[in-house]
């Protein structure tokens, strides 16, 4: 065969691959994956900008004079409450289980179910009562938060493709809005990945890895381009680690683990007293209550209870002060746990990390460790006190590896999430998002 008619062959074999139904039938089905992943990304990003200044601010006013707090945080947990109890009841609380709940009602039957989860309004209202939230001085994240936003954005685009267009699966796309969405707010793409397959499903992911990956990437990306290509906390030291210092991260794990569990399953007894409510003066009471407990808290013992706690987790890793008050990680889950429960918007990853990471830096300074040997447990504490609250240890040290970058001690994350596991299966079988998951299926069966 000659150069020429060479040249036509291929032609001939590129033209056919491109007008091959399924390569064509692929690429439509993948262009809502990426817009759907572009919006997420753009998203995160102005969620992230809002909620940092929101936090500095919260910042400015602590120092200025905490008495403004006895002013600031009681209003605003009510006002944070109102917006999701007028607008959008399904906005409370993380997100992540309103996720997986419409993954599991992923049907035509349950369209209407699902658009009480996912949807614009949720978006809104998400923000603006999480914004309140952390304003206020509120023990809260926003990483949860973005997974719903980032549901609700697929969802919405599965709904506007057009009836000439291949069809996607509406559980498919809602799962991978949220893998893209922790991406996006952790700058974690494996982690996105592994929470898809560990948290949002139990199935088997072969029919839509290409979409999934994509959107992550995708996601990933799309936040990236504005802000950089930064790390969620940073690159902490970890060289010349005791030979037996596994001994001390198991001891950490164990009871991170076993905190993680008590947690949820406070923050579930205290919903299910409030389910009790039958007035919605009762609701907006609980709220204030709540505020005036963590201005009196920051107030009188320590205002670092407040916020998110990531200043915290970057003090212990990145500074000299290694010291943890006694009672941090006792005021940390105090005041996730009143956040968690005044019916506001917050997600529980952050403050879940800062928990561990205290308790971690808290057991460190009882064994007189060194600086690199208190960064590992900090680390390995955040890792067990997420897998006692979420039961996906796999995502839980996949995610603080990737904030990290510190490849070398993967092991020691991994032991970490593996005993805190079995640690919080000895205080409840089942995860706080599981409960929270079947509580949402509840409400929607019984309220119209």
């Amino acid at each position: 065969m000659g150069t020429k008619e060479n040249f036509f062959y291929w032609i001939k074999k590129i033209i056919a691959f491109i007008y091959n139904d399924k390569v064509r039938i692929g690429f439509q089905q993948a262009v809502p994956f990426w817009i759907a992943s572009v919006i997420t990304g753009l998203i995160a990003v102005f969620y992230t900008f809002l909620f940092g200044r929101a936090e500095e601010l919260l910042a400015w006013v602590t120092e200025k004079d905490h008495a403004w707090l006895f002013i600031i945080t009681p209003i605003g947990f009510i006002l944070a409450y109102l917006l999701v109890a007028k607008w959008a009841p399904f906005a409370q609380g993380s997100g992540i289980p309103q996720v997986v709940a419409s993954i599991e009602l992923a049907t035509p039957d349950n369209t209407s179910k699902i658009d009480r989860l996912l949807g614009i309004r949720i978006i809104i209202v998400k923000i603006l009562s999480s914004l309140l939230m952390v304003l206020s001085g509120g023990v809260i994240g926003r990483e949860g938060p973005t997974i719903q936003i980032a549901g609700s954005v697929f969802k919405k685009i599965n709904q506007w493709i057009p009836e000439s267009w291949p069809k996607i699966s509406k559980k498919n796309m809602i799962m991978t809005g949220g893998a893209a969405g922790l991406a996006a707010a952790f700058n974690t793409p494996l982690g996105g990945i592994v929470f898809a397959v560990e948290e949002l499903t139990k199935t088997h992911i072969s029919y839509f890895k290409t979409a999934l990956f994509s959107a992550v990437i995708i996601a990933g990306l799309t936040a990236q381009a504005i802000l950089g290509p930064y790390l969620y906390l940073g690159y902490p030291n970890l060289r010349d680690l005791d030979s037996t210092i596994f001994l001390s991260v198991g001891l950490v794990a164990i009871v991170c683990g076993m905190s993680g569990a008590i947690l949820s399953k406070l923050i579930l007894a205290i919903l299910k007293w409030k389910s009790q409510f039958k007035k919605e003066f009762q609701f907006i009471l609980f709220a204030f209550f709540a505020g005036l407990l963590m201005a009196s808290l920051a107030y009188f013992i320590n205002p670092a209870i407040l916020g998110s706690g990531k200043e915290q987790m970057t003090t212990l890793l990145f500074t000299e002060n290694k010291k943890v008050e006694w009672y941090m990680p006792f005021l940390r889950i105090l005041g996730a746990l009143v956040s968690f429960t005044s019916g506001a918007a917050g997600g529980i990853f952050a403050p879940a990390l800062s928990i561990g990471a205290t308790i971690g830096g808290g057991l460190a300074n009882l064994l007189e460790l060194s600086a690199t040997n208190t960064n590992l447990l900090v680390l390995g504490g955040m890792v067990g006190f997420l897998t006692g609250v979420t039961r996906s240890p796999f995502t839980s040290a996949i995610l603080v590896l990737e904030m990290t970058d510190r490849h070398s001690v993967i092991f020691y994350l991994m032991l970490s999430a593996m005993l805190a596991g079995p640690a919080a299966f000895l205080i409840d079988r089942r995860s706080l998002y599981t409960h929270l998951k079947n509580r949402y299926l509840k409400l929607l069966d019984s309220t119209p």
